[in-house]
């Protein structure tokens, strides 16, 4: 049998801020309007952390199935990969993680709508859309990971609807505005998956898996990782603007040196496999941008 350390391996612990910080975006916005449960948001961030790892153990599975976890790829060596999980067992981990996630994600619903069974259904089928699409990303012959369509995911699965369900699932209320803040996590989320797919450029590319950098580039996607950085703050930004009641709701932009820092430190990697650190202070960075933004709020 595997070992804990090997599925905790495969969970891909440093990609959990990400996941939290949507859960805490959309957590600070309720707060913010005082309309709030603390179950739902301490459910919510269960209900998505279990999503995230579904999605890890998704693409571990799925490119070792396709052979792109290989040799030639220059991040750490996957699980499946490198013999720790076979691949049967990591199905059978794919498959306790959706009904976990599903068993919690009811949970969830039930603590928001009570027995208001039609939102409740609606919200539970936007689960289930959730659930599967963490699943299709690299796994079987037409998972759209593959097709370039990873970064749209990310940006509605990890940044819109997670921000906007949050809120939701709080307040039972809804305004456009909320997009703004959401698209900057959809914006600094995808970030990361660039960062990812670009170091991993060149043995996609021989894999056949058509990521967005592939498409465009090594150096068209380091034009895209700023272009996503700048988007995320002007998004945030035009928030604050919108809503504006104190200069502390700025208070955000101190974080944007760090982001800035990332970017040059970006800009000067020849070696590929040295953007591997990059993903983790890119993922804590945006961890640390929301929970400032959520103070900034709060104050």
């Amino acid at each position: 049998m595997p070992s804990l350390k090997s599925w905790l391996k495969a969970s891909r612990l440093r990609t959990l801020p990400l996941a939290l910080s949507s859960i805490l975006m959309g957590s600070f916005l309720a707060i913010h309007k005082d309309d709030y449960q603390w179950s739902v948001i301490i459910l919510a961030i269960i209900t998505t952390t279990l999503l995230q790892i579904l999605s890890n153990f998704s693409n571990d599975y799925g490119d070792s199935m396709r052979g792109t976890d290989n040799e030639n790829r220059l991040g750490p060596v996957r699980t499946v990969q490198g013999g720790e999980i076979s691949p049967k067992q990591m199905k059978k981990g794919m498959l306790f993680l959706v009904v976990l996630t599903l068993m919690i994600g009811i949970w969830l619903i039930y603590e928001s709508f009570g027995n208001n069974w039609v939102k409740a259904f609606i919200f539970l089928l936007l689960g289930i859309l959730a659930i599967a699409a963490s699943v299709k990303y690299t796994v079987g012959k037409k998972s759209y990971g593959y097709s370039g369509f990873g970064d749209v995911f990310v940006f509605v699965f990890f940044g819109l609807l997670a921000v906007v369900g949050t809120y939701y699932l709080n307040t039972l209320n809804f305004s456009w505005i909320i997009l703004l803040p959401a698209a900057t996590l959809g914006c600094f989320s995808t970030a990361v998956l660039n960062l990812n797919n670009m170091r991993d450029m060149e043995n996609d590319r021989h894999s056949g898996k058509k990521t967005i950098v592939v498409r465009i580039g090594y150096y068209g996607a380091r034009n895209y990782q700023v272009m996503l950085v700048l988007a995320g703050f002007i998004s945030s930004s035009i928030y604050v603007l919108l809503t504006f009641t104190s200069y502390w709701e700025f208070l955000f932009l101190i974080t944007f040196p760090l982001f800035v820092v990332h970017l040059t430190g970006i800009f000067k990697v020849s070696d590929q496999r040295k953007l591997d650190p990059y993903l983790k202070k890119t993922a804590l960075a945006t961890l640390l941008f929301v929970i400032i933004f959520g103070i900034g709020l709060l104050i």
